[in-house]
């Protein structure tokens, strides 16, 4: 085992981790009305520690796990023991403890992602059964097929998926899409007028998102290597051209250069370049911004507007457009713009095709028609699970506790809710004070059994 690659491991861990908390915690925190920025942020902090156990107790070797299941999950087990924990991880030259805390990482910033749908009128209690579930039944089928050499790889369906396009963003914009439509609609106030309560914290929070995803990207290779350098440098140049191009578009379409804005491009770069960082030239990586600059852009701004479908489910934070759509994108990128000499230093020589441009230079083009449907085979699986278990979840959970909030609690937020307000500006937080005097009042599916 290398220590310049564990060392390098843990850091990159702990910048994917630093990107949920403190990052997505300030960013959601910020990004809504005040009245619900307790309630958006806890749904993040809560669903990174509860992803935690639920990995090692269960969901790591259901996504990583050499014992099969079925052909598509891995069989449960504990990633708990010592002996396992400090042993060489297989192909890669850092200990299993490494590995086992980089994919959890991943798997919490999946499940905080696909919580920007449903902020602002999602109960407390109903996330609290969602987030377990969903990583169980949606996550590891995802990271099982897609990065396990027992899933697709086995039926030689190579799918490129260099830091998560599919497993997390394309899953987090589609699973949270469907979840949105089965909890319903913010009240109908906020969703018609919904300002952030502290746009210097979204940037904030935006900061921590970006600069977190040099760990993102640049620790999915497993080493401090050639492949790590690359992929950062590709994620940022990705990131800032995605970036400028949506705030053009803002100015030429709008007039105005919008923060939020600027925030959304941001994302739709980091996302887009995600499946891609490591395997593509850096121009490519530019041409990758580009077009999340662009394309998401006009799915949000102009087809989300035009259409009924798109109007009829509340997306708090358009998750859909910044994850689902510019994560399938650069996806497809990959298929197209992924060159065999990168793709041979990352995976092996010949393990996977060539881009479809490459293939075509190289005047072999069965070979990145072959890739590329691998890539939409990709988008399909992922999409198509994600929509039937998110939709089994919700509905499971319906039977237990209600999926909304009451409408006492969505017309009044926090307070209603927490017991306490995110500014205590006037009053020195003297409800707080009240609160823990007050007796507690259990959930009515608790009152069975008190």
């Amino acid at each position: 085992m290398r220590k310049a690659d564990s060392g390098w491991q843990l850091t990159a861990a702990t910048m994917v981790g630093l990107q949920s908390v403190p990052g997505l915690v300030i960013l959601y925190g910020s990004m809504v009305k005040k009245k619900w920025a307790i309630n958006s942020a806890f749904m993040a902090l809560y669903a990174f520690a509860a992803v935690l156990l639920c990995w090692v107790l269960w969901a790591h070797h259901m996504s990583f796990g050499t014992d099969e299941l079925t052909h598509i999950l891995g069989k449960p087990g504990l990633a708990l023991s010592e002996k396992a924990l400090l042993d060489q991880q297989v192909s890669y030259k850092i200990p299993v403890a490494d590995f086992v805390y980089f994919q959890f990482a991943f798997a919490a910033i999946t499940v905080i992602l696909l919580a920007g749908s449903l902020l602002g009128r999602m109960s407390f209690y109903a996330w609290m059964w969602f987030v377990p579930l969903w990583v169980t039944f949606s996550y590891t089928v995802g990271a099982y097929t897609v990065w396990s050499q027992k899933g697709f790889q086995k039926f030689g369906i190579n799918i490129i998926d260099y830091a998560g396009g599919f497993v997390i963003h394309l899953s987090s914009g589609v699973a949270g899409f469907t979840a949105a439509y089965w909890v319903g609609p913010r009240h109908s106030h906020d969703r018609q007028n919904s300002p952030p309560n502290n746009i210097i914290q979204v940037l904030g929070g935006a900061g921590f998102l970006w600069m977190g995803w040099t760990g993102f990207n640049g620790g999915a290779p497993f080493s401090a290597g050639l492949t790590t350098s690359l992929a950062i440098l590709n994620t940022h140049l990705c990131t800032a051209t995605s970036l400028f191009v949506w705030l053009a578009m803002d100015m030429i379409f709008y007039e105005k250069s919008s923060v939020i804005g600027a925030v959304q491009g941001m994302i739709t770069g980091l996302v887009c370049i995600t499946p891609a960082a490591g395997v593509v030239e850096s121009w490519a990586a530019m041409l990758m911004g580009t077009m999340s600059g662009s394309i998401p852009w006009y799915t949000m701004m102009v087809l989300h507007r035009r259409y009924a479908f798109f109007q009829k489910v509340d997306d708090t934070l358009a998750v859909f457009h910044t994850h689902a759509v510019a994560g399938t994108l650069g996806g497809l990128m990959s298929g197209i713009l992924a060159k065999p000499h990168l793709l041979d230093i990352l995976y092996g020589e010949g393990t996977y095709n060539p881009g479809l441009l490459y293939s075509l230079l190289q005047g072999r083009p069965s070979e990145g028609f072959t890739q590329l449907r691998n890539q939409l085979i990709g988008v399909a699986f992922i999409t198509a699970w994600n929509v039937l278990f998110t939709s089994l979840i919700c509905i499971l959970i319906s039977r237990i506790v209600n999926l909304r909030m009451a409408e006492e609690e969505l017309e009044i937020g926090d307070n209603a809710v927490h017991g306490e307000e995110a500014y205590a500006l006037w009053g020195d937080g003297e409800r707080l004070q009240v609160r823990l005097q007050m007796p507690p009042r259990f959930p009515s599916i608790c009152r069975c059994l008190v």
